[in-house]
Order: C-alpha cells, then structure tokens, then sequence
C-alpha cells in the first residue's frame, strides 16, 4: 500500500518539527497491542515504556486495571480538543483511503471498514478522556525520537507500534539505530511492530538495525496490513 503523506499514521518525518497540521492521529486498542506485541499477562505486569505511542488507548487501559505505562510522543504537547479537530478534519479522508484499497488489508482481526473506523475512534476518545489526568501523573510526556530524555528511568519493556520500519523512506538508517539504541539503554527488551514499510515491504533497515543489535524475528497473531504479521524482539 501507497501512501502519499508520510504523516498518514500520525508521525511526521524526521527533520520536521511537529505540527498538528501535518499529524494525523489514528489511535489502536488495547486489543490491538496485546496481539500485534503478543503480551501475555506476564508481560502487561511488567514496567512497559510506548515509544511513539500517539492517541492509542493502550496507556489508559492498563492504568484502568492498575498497571502503568509510560507513552511519549510529541503530540501530547497539544491539547485535547486540538488533536479531536485535527482528527475531525481528516478522519474521512483515512477512511476513503482504506475503502480505495482493501486489498491491501486483512480483514480478520478487524472485520470492516466500518468496524475500524468504530475501533480507531474509541481508542482515540479512551486516550482523550485519559491525556489530562496522564500528563500531570507523568504517563504521557511529550518527546521525540530518537533523544528521549529519560535518562535514570528503567522499564523491563519498550514497545514500538507502526513508526521505525514503517516510516523507511522518511526516517533514515542512522535515526532507526540510534532510537533503538536509546531504547535498549532504558530498557530490558524491545518490541517493534510491523517490519513492513508503506509500500507493504520489508524495511531496507532492518538488515542494519539487525547486525547492529541481533534481535529475533517473531510471528504474532495480529495482521491488518497484508504481510505485517512479525515483530523484532531485542534482548
């Protein structure tokens, strides 16, 4: 699948400071990480750190069921109803996008255009509801890739959802290495989910990032874009 804008997913490219106007927040479920992630309940007791999380409604969900997620991503710095107008503006240009080419997509875990329109958008009012109240606990910080400024924080895991390998032709060789470099030195195992570019093909960074830090390849449950069906795991 072709996409024209590479902030379609909501993370803008890398040398551009961040706008509202060229970020589309498109949030996934709780649902959607425990598959795409394969988090068993051991690992959803661990300390987890959602790099690049955006409007996600993982964070607010676990911290429902008294377990703590750190998110970072530079949309946080916007408000609310900012990032709901932003999402009213663009929410039926994604979804033409989507119907124009279904064959991309899987349409298993999510059943229908409808049904994903219907997911993003509650994942997207649970992270609204829940960013007010995470900004001053300190769940949601507003920071960007790949210098994230925790440093003396230590989590046992770091996931990241739809943003390095996705964005192949906007982030470089050099970006991937170094996020995933500061991920490792603030965790104890990262998890990165699809391995996929926007075309629908395997990450011309993924050879480096890979002879760089080793990491296993992973099959999991989850795939809505077609092919998208594997996760990196770093120890």
């Amino acid at each position: 699948m072709t996409l024209s804008d590479p902030a379609l997913d909501g993370h803008p490219r890398e040398s551009m400071p961040v706008q509202l106007t060229q970020v589309v927040p498109w949030g996934r479920s709780f649902d959607e990480y425990v598959a795409m992630f394969g988090l068993g309940e051991a690992d959803l007791n661990r300390s987890i750190l959602d790099v690049a999380a955006g409007p996600a409604s993982f964070n607010a969900s676990m911290h429902r069921i008294g377990r703590r997620v750190v998110s970072v991503d530079p949309i946080y710095a916007f408000t609310p109803e900012q990032i709901r107008e932003r999402v009213t503006d663009t929410r039926q240009t994604m979804m033409d996008q989507v119907r124009r080419d279904m064959g991309h997509f899987v349409w298993n875990f999510i059943k229908s255009p409808e049904m994903l329109e219907q997911v993003r958008m509650d994942a997207m009012e649970t992270f609204l509801a829940d960013l007010p109240a995470g900004l001053r606990e300190g769940r949601y910080l507003a920071r960007e890739c790949p210098r994230l400024g925790l440093e003396g924080q230590r989590f046992d895991l770091a996931l990241c959802s739809h943003f390095l390998f996705l964005y192949s032709e906007q982030l470089s060789e050099e970006f991937h290495i170094e996020t995933i470099r500061e991920l490792k030195s603030l965790s104890d195992e990262v998890r990165i989910f699809p391995l996929l570019d926007l075309n629908g093909q395997g990450s011309r960074h993924l050879p480096a990032v890979q002879k760089q830090f080793g990491g296993e390849i992973v099959p999991v449950s989850y795939e809505f874009l077609r092919g998208a069906n594997e996760m990196l795991v770093i120890r």
